[in-house]
């Protein structure tokens, strides 16, 4: 495909043979074909439009025919109004995309002699270094589209020096950009417009970087704020605060101190002039706290504070301001604590005894059993009135409703197992009380009368001392609850006396 435009307006000297031929029967008729320009499929041409349709335009490039420029050959743009991009009376250039089609027509596109004009202007700027201009015709995800008679990509990373919160703002601005990418095969070209504001600030930011020395206070205007600190915009070049420069107490984020726009006093902590980068601080234009702890404060004296951090070896107190000290866990009471939560809790306000101070390192050592009741609290050094510190919660030595609930349960059922064992014992002793016992009898001859022995007097006394046995003399069947055994059977029994022998 050839990217030549052909002048179609240009005059061309033709001959007598030019203009005449010898038709059919020899006789010389016009020659019209040699009055045309010759074209080809592929060029581009030169032309005025003579008609503007809502779905094509025509224009007259002096051919045997007027070109036709479909709607969708105007121009790169999606859903345009032909009336928006041409007017009647417009000399504008066509790439022909097809001599004859069916209907016997000249179809032009006047997107793609634009591409092809465009395609040349951007290959030599890409390989100058050169910008070239566009319009921005369509904000889409990731950031802008301009019209270069291509369709250029301009990331949104790449739209400004920082980042651009809204795109929308600069659709239908005219951007100059540099060319960082190109790709004929897929008609991609990548675009950059911080690069061409790069290049115009280069030479104010060295200017800049001469002018700054370390120590140096300056002025300027939060641009950016990221995680780890915020950018400051130093007319014309960002210096960056890191968060610890941010301010002399803990920060969790930048967004906690500063925010964008903000203006700013800071501190020229570092250059990198081969790097040109500058590193700035915010908490060095303003005053000390430690240096007011050491001429405020000294060791012994008691003075009040804001739990801020409670951690496994003790507690962290902000006496004011960006000033904090440790309460080791051995500090915390004065019984033995296994865990600081037990006794503080993050936001408690206490009364601690400064029991070292270390300037040099920054280091605080604070200690909460030694304050005693009748010491005197030191005002704040920041000029803040004290508060009412927060009571402190009575030792926990592991007693709780649950542990005595348990003993009860226990002393309730060792009642009901000795009620149960009384119980058993009774039920026992009654068994034994209804048990018959069995008496000896002598044996009586068959026929002779039952006669009941009398006990001789002098054996009385032995019978009722031999019931009588002492329990120290009872032998192991004899104890408590058993039924004491019976008397051995006499094998002869006892003698009657000598009276009994005669009839009464």
């Amino acid at each position: 495909m050839t990217n030549d435009t052909v002048d179609t307006n240009a005059t061309t000297t033709l001959t007598e043979d030019d203009v005449w031929t010898t038709g059919p029967d020899g006789e010389q008729i016009p020659n019209y074909e040699a009055t045309f320009p010759t074209i080809n499929e592929g060029e581009v041409v030169h032309g005025e439009v003579v008609r503007v349709d809502k779905d094509e335009v025509l224009v007259d490039i002096g051919y045997k025919s007027e070109g036709v420029i479909p709607v969708a050959e105007l121009s790169i743009r999606r859903s345009v109004n032909p009336e928006d991009e041409v007017k009647l009376g417009d000399e504008i250039d066509a790439l022909v995309l097809t001599k004859e089609d069916a209907d016997g027509r000249l179809i032009l596109s006047k997107k793609r002699a634009r591409f092809e004009i465009a395609w040349k202007a951007i290959e030599a700027a890409a390989e100058s270094g050169e910008a070239v201009i566009g319009k921005v015709i369509e904000v889409v995800k990731g950031g802008l589209i301009l019209d270069l008679g291509v369709r250029g990509f301009l990331p949104a990373s790449l739209v400004d020096i920082r980042r651009v919160q809204d795109l929308d703002e600069f659709l239908g601005q005219e951007l100059r950009c540099k060319v960082i990418e190109l790709n004929r095969s897929r008609n991609n070209v990548v675009l950059s417009r911080r690069a061409v504001l790069e290049d115009e600030r280069k030479e104010m930011r060295q200017a800049i970087l001469d002018r700054l020395s370390p120590g140096d206070v300056v002025e300027g205007q939060i641009s950016n704020i990221v995680d780890f600190g915020a950018f400051v915009d130093l007319d014309g070049m960002d210096g960056l605060i890191h968060i610890s420069e941010l301010s002399w107490s803990h920060v969790n984020h930048p967004s906690e101190v500063l925010e964008i726009g903000q203006t700013v006093q800071v501190k020229v902590l570092d250059i990198d002039r081969d790097r040109q980068r500058i590193s700035l601080g915010l908490k060095q234009t303003q005053s000390d706290p430690w240096q007011q702890v050491v001429e405020a404060y000294n060791e012994n004296d008691v003075v009040q504070g804001k739990v801020t951090k409670v951690v496994t070896f003790g507690a962290f107190v902000e006496i004011m301001p960006g000033v904090e000290g440790l309460v080791h866990i051995s500090e915390l009471a004065q019984h033995h604590v296994e865990n600081p939560r037990e006794v503080v809790s993050q936001g408690d306000v206490v009364n601690v005894k400064i029991i070292e101070v270390d300037a040099e390192r920054r280091r605080l050592s604070l200690s909460l059993k030694r304050v005693e009741d009748d010491d005197d609290v030191q005002p704040r050094a920041d000029g803040q009135p004290l508060e009412t510190p927060s009571p402190t919660p009575a030792p926990q030595i592991d007693l709780s409703d649950d542990v005595f609930a348990e003993e009860q349960t226990q002393e309730e059922g060792t009642d009901e197992a000795l009620a149960e064992e009384r119980t058993q014992e009774e039920a026992t002793d009654e068994a034994l009380a209804e048990t018959p016992v069995a008496e000896s009898t002598p044996d009586i001859p068959a026929g002779e009368p039952e006669v009941e022995p009398e006990v001789a007097p002098e054996h009385a006394d032995a019978s009722i001392e031999a019931d009588a046995v002492a329990p120290e003399e009872q032998g192991p069947g004899d104890s408590e609850g058993e039924p004491p055994a019976a008397p051995e059977e006499a094998d002869e029994p006892p003698a009657a006396p000598d009276e009994a022998d005669e009839p009464a």
